[in-house]
């Protein structure tokens, strides 16, 4: 049997290489793009498949050196703070807010769902909470993060179930999301009604900016250094707040990012160069979630399939009933309330692509909705990642002690 071991960079690499990958196989098979299952995904699951059979024929074993996945984890939710705009908030209107309280009331009991499935079937409260907001909104990201502190508590296989749910999320979300918007449709005989010129031109000059923005080296700099400087800061932050409850270490760095997002809002002295930030942002979830894929143990999955299963089909029960129930009536029971449902099944189950992917294949059978494809976007892809996280770690916090 052959033993190989990689350092910090040749973990790095490896990782870049099964992205490679899992681009190039992203562009040949088309279920992987219907789904949107992101590159690193693709890529890694292969290699943890080939690992798997290697470590099963007792030929090779590979260790790997993750130092680096918890530094570019760290970016990647430093990051995430950066979108955490109130002024943001509270341009986006009524149908933001409400749209967002929806996204974090599932978020909530998509962890209580969590807990109580595997409290009935024998799941240990932290490996079940993987299965929660964790895997679902959070997405593979959210969920490979998570994992590893599960597994410094000693349940081994944390990641393997984390990373399998958030797959299957994306699966799941992007193939509810259209039939249930077309239930409401059909059912409760939704009229379409066109959107004011006036509303779609705000909404236009809200979401698109049309200055060309030049992206140069010195920007990416200011950027990174911003980045570095909110996980310096954010680091003294996390462990004043370890003294009261255990949080994850990326907490503090990302709620110091939130608060130089609202500082530079405030003012126009202190420019944090989003777009480059938004880059590093992609860049830093690539890598890190590439090298978390390397080191996925699939053979630890047999013992709790079963159980997974059970955890995954609560989870898309919750999601449909809240979504038909709740979110439906409280964005107002109409044409664009349905449209977002099916966005909301999306990325609560998956990400915000496989949500503006729902919403897409809806509006092209009927009608475009303008105030779906306003409200959607802001809330998947800016407002509920700062929040779930949050409320996930308050979760691991209250469970860990």
């Amino acid at each position: 049997m052959f033993n190989i071991k990689m350092d910090m960079i040749q973990t790095v690499g490896l990782a870049v290489i099964i992205l490679i990958v899992g681009r190039i196989l992203r562009t040949k098979v088309r279920i992987f793009e219907k789904y949107c299952i992101p590159s690193p995904v693709i890529g890694g699951f292969l290699f943890a498949i080939i690992n798997l059979i290697l470590r099963q024929t007792n030929f090779i074993i590979f260790e790997f050196d993750n130092t680096l996945q918890s530094f570019f984890m760290t970016v990647f939710f430093t990051s995430i703070g950066f979108n955490a705009s109130w002024r943001l908030l509270k341009v986006g209107g009524k149908k933001v807010v409400l749209f967002l309280l929806c996204a974090i009331g599932l978020v909530i009991l998509q962890n209580v769902v969590a807990l109580g499935i595997g409290l009935a079937t024998g799941v240990d409260p932290l490996v079940a909470l993987l299965t929660g907001s964790t895997a679902m909104t959070g997405g593979h990201g959210t969920a490979a993060a998570m994992a590893p502190i599960v597994e410094d508590l000693g349940h081994t296989g944390a990641k393997s179930v984390a990373i399998a749910a958030a797959t299957f999320g994306l699966i799941a979300g992007s193939s509810m999301g259209g039939p249930l918007a077309n239930r409401l449709i059909r059912k409760k005989n939704l009229k379409v009604k066109p959107q004011k010129i006036e509303d779609k031109q705000k909404n236009d000059e809200f979401l698109f900016d049309n200055d060309v923005k030049k992206l140069d080296g010195e920007n990416f700099a200011k950027a990174f250094f911003l980045i570095l400087l909110s996980m310096f800061i954010g680091s003294y932050v996390s462990s004043y707040l370890n003294h009261y409850l255990n949080f994850p270490s990326y907490i503090g760095p990302m709620l110091v990012a939130a608060v130089l997002r609202n500082i530079s809002d405030s003012t126009t002295k202190f420019d944090l160069h989003y777009e480059e930030v938004h880059i590093l942002e992609d860049v830093s979830l690539n890598l890190f979630l590439g090298m978390a894929m390397i080191s996925l143990k699939l053979w630890e999955l047999g013992s709790v399939v079963g159980q997974l299963a059970l955890l995954l089909i609560g989870q898309v029960v919750l999601a449909y009933l809240f979504i038909y129930f709740i979110t439906f009536k409280v964005m107002g029971s109409n044409y664009d309330a349905a449209v977002l449902s099916s966005g909301h099944a999306g990325f609560s189950l998956g990400a915000t692509p496989n949500g503006i992917a729902n919403m897409q294949s809806v509006c092209d059978k009927y009608k475009y909705s303008y105030i779906a494809f306003f409200v959607m976007p802001i809330v998947g892809a800016l407002f509920i990642d700062f929040f779930n996280v949050a409320i996930i770690s308050g979760f691991f916090s209250f469970l860990a002690r």
